[in-house]
C-alpha cells in the first residue's frame, strides 16, 4: 500500500506535467482565435451577420483530424522524430497564420482572413493529433490521467486568454496588435 501512494504522489513531480500545461495552452489558443475571438472582431469592423455565420465553418478540420491523424502517424520529419518535429511544424505554421491574420483587417481583407483561419485551424487540430500522441508517448500508464487533467487546464486556460483577455485588451491596443500578442504567447507550446 505504502508504494503505491509513493508512486502516486511521484506523478506531480514528473518533469514531464509542466510540459503538458504548455503544450495544452497551445493547443487551444488557436480555436478561441479563429473562432469567438475573430467573430467579435468581425462584429466591431461591422461584417454582416451572414458571413459571421459562414466563418463558424472554419472548425470543420478539428471534426475531421480523423481523416488524416494515420498520414501524421506514418510520415516522420526529418528532425527531432515523429511527434516532436510535428509539433514544431504545427507550433510555427500556427504562428505565422495568427500573425498573418494580424497583419489583415476583417473590413479589407475579409476572406484572406477567412482562408488564414481554416488553415490555422487545420493546422491546429493536426497539432491537437500529436499532442495527443506525445502525451500517450511521454506519460506512463500511472501517469495518463493527472496528464491528460494537466493538459486540459492548459487548454482551458488558452480559452480564457484567447477569449476574455484578448477582447479587453483589443479594446485598449487594438485588435491587430492582440493578435500579434496572442501569437507571441504561442511560442509557449
Amino acid at each position: 500500500m505504502k508504494s503505491d501512494t509513493s508512486t502516486y504522489i511521484q506523478v506531480f513531480f514528473s518533469r514531464n506535467i509542466p510540459v503538458l500545461l504548455f503544450l495544452g495552452f497551445s493547443s487551444g489558443l488557436p480555436l478561441v482565435l479563429t473562432s469567438g475571438t475573430l467573430q467579435a472582431w468581425m462584429v466591431v469592423e461591422g461584417v454582416d451577420l451572414r458571413t459571421i455565420g459562414i466563418f463558424s465553418l472554419v472548425g470543420i478540420p478539428y471534426t475531421l483530424k480523423f481523416l488524416w491523424s494515420p498520414l501524421m502517424d506514418r510520415f516522420t520529419p526529418s528532425f527531432l522524430g515523429r511527434r516532436r518535429g510535428w509539433l514544431v511544424i504545427t507550433q510555427i505554421a500556427i504562428i505565422i497564420g495568427v500573425l498573418a491574420i494580424a497583419l489583415n483587417s476583417p473590413k479589407d481583407g475579409l476572406w484572406v482572413i477567412g482562408f488564414i483561419a481554416l488553415m490555422i485551424a487545420f493546422t491546429s487540430a493536426s497539432q491537437d493529433i500529436v499532442a495527443d500522441a506525445y502525451r500517450t508517448d511521454i506519460l506512463h500508464e500511472k501517469e495518463r490521467g493527472f496528464g491528460a487533467g494537466v493538459f486540459v487546464t492548459g487548454y482551458r486556460i488558452a480559452l480564457f486568454v484567447g477569449g476574455a483577455i484578448a477582447l479587453i485588451l483589443s479594446e485598449y491596443i487594438g485588435w491587430q496588435t492582440t493578435y500579434f500578442i496572442m501569437a507571441g504567447l504561442m511560442i509557449m507550446g
